[in-house]
């Protein structure tokens, strides 16, 4: 314990101790391990404790705060530097093939570059991923046949009814995270601040490594949609890599 003390001393995160949970099972160890210390080194450890780093921005200030639901061997990793947050996005293509429900991740996908980036819709070992914002695109790809779907153009969802009156949910980790959201919120055009297609979410929420992830497109018609219609999905924010 007194060497995951010492690792919180060296972190890069101003709120490293919620890492350790310094708020709550590991006080008395805590205090023991400053005790330990020569009057310096005291000093010292208790100056870092109480230290205001310049404060993190955009996802990974919101990735920060929820460093005590990660999973345990997820937080140890990032305290010992074995792992580091960094931007990320996960995404997936999929044809609408006359469905009225798409499922952008499925159990059966293998991961494939121009398709999607993730196999059996989950994130790998060590990978947890707070999702801040989502983009949904559509395209029409000459042919479903996947060479062509890859080489597919995207854009935003207007101009196609029964896209965005459509519906979407997300959930992982045995929880909703989105539920039942009109696609409208996808609809950027005129928002020249805003990246096409891009859903910023006011409630950030984090998936966990190695659960499966449900992303659903619902449609009340699929009236007006190309035979050969494609939909992309991102899900963006900050992740730990090693």
């Amino acid at each position: 314990m007194n060497d995951a003390f010492g690792q919180v001393m060296q972190s890069e995160y101003a709120n490293a101790g919620e890492l350790l949970g310094l708020d709550g099972e590991n006080n008395a160890e805590l205090l023991g391990y400053l005790n330990s210390l020569d009057a310096v080194s005291r000093v010292r450890a208790m100056n870092r404790l109480v230290k205001r780093n310049i404060p993190s921005q955009g996802s990974r200030a919101e990735f920060e705060k929820f460093f005590g639901e990660l999973p345990k061997h997820i937080r140890e990793q990032l305290l010992q530097g074995k792992l580091r947050l960094a931007d990320h996005t996960i995404y997936s293509i999929k044809p609408i093939k006359g469905a009225k429900t798409i499922k952008m991740f499925e159990s059966q996908d293998v991961k494939e570059v121009g398709l999607r980036n993730i196999s059996n819709a989950k994130l790998p070992k060590n990978m947890a991923l707070l999702v801040s914002g989502i983009y949904l695109l559509q395209g029409v790809s000459q042919s479903l046949d996947n060479e062509e779907v890859k080489v597919t153009t995207f854009d935003t969802l207007e101009g196609i009814g029964a896209l965005v009156n459509g519906e979407f949910k997300l959930k992982a980790n045995k929880k909703q995270l989105v539920s039942d959201t009109s696609n409208r919120k996808f609809s950027t055009n005129g928002y020249n601040l805003v990246p096409k297609g891009y859903f910023k979410l006011a409630n950030p929420r984090l998936i966990h490594d190695d659960v499966e992830i449900e992303f659903e497109v619902e449609l009340g018609t699929v009236s007006g949609i190309n035979a050969n219609a494609v939909l992309y999905v991102g899900l963006e924010g900050t992740a730990t890599i090693p």
